[in-house]
């Protein structure tokens, strides 16, 4: 199932570009926001740890080998930042949309 993007997306992504700069894998400057957990999962859909700039290539390399994409995302976060990536990405409860928002445009604004 395709989860739509919507302008709260669009902000996180623009923001995981800015930070990020170039793919994080080859260093090509042409981006786009990989999730390591999907974004159905609300609670990291917009966690900056689960989120990294990838290239198109790289993006898809990741997206359809899946243990790489783990050991990636380890190595960038360490086995404990996983690990609690991981536990974030398993909660349920609502999130504070206006409050990502406001984060967001403040990040990106300075």
């Amino acid at each position: 199932m395709k989860i739509k993007i919507d302008a709260l997306d669009k902000l996180f992504s623009r923001y995981i570009r800015n930070r990020d700069r170039c793919c994080q894998r080859c260093g090509n400057p042409k981006i786009q926001c990989c999730h390591m957990h999907s974004r159905r999962h609300q609670n990291t859909r917009f966690d900056p740890d689960n989120a990294v700039a990838l290239c198109f290539g790289c993006h898809q390399y990741l997206d359809s080998h899946p243990i790489e994409k783990i050991e990636f995302f380890q190595a960038r976060l360490g086995g404990q930042g996983f690990d609690l990536l991981r536990a974030r990405a398993q909660e349920t409860g609502k999130i504070d949309r206006e409050a990502i928002k406001l984060w967001l445009q403040k990040e990106l604004n300075g």
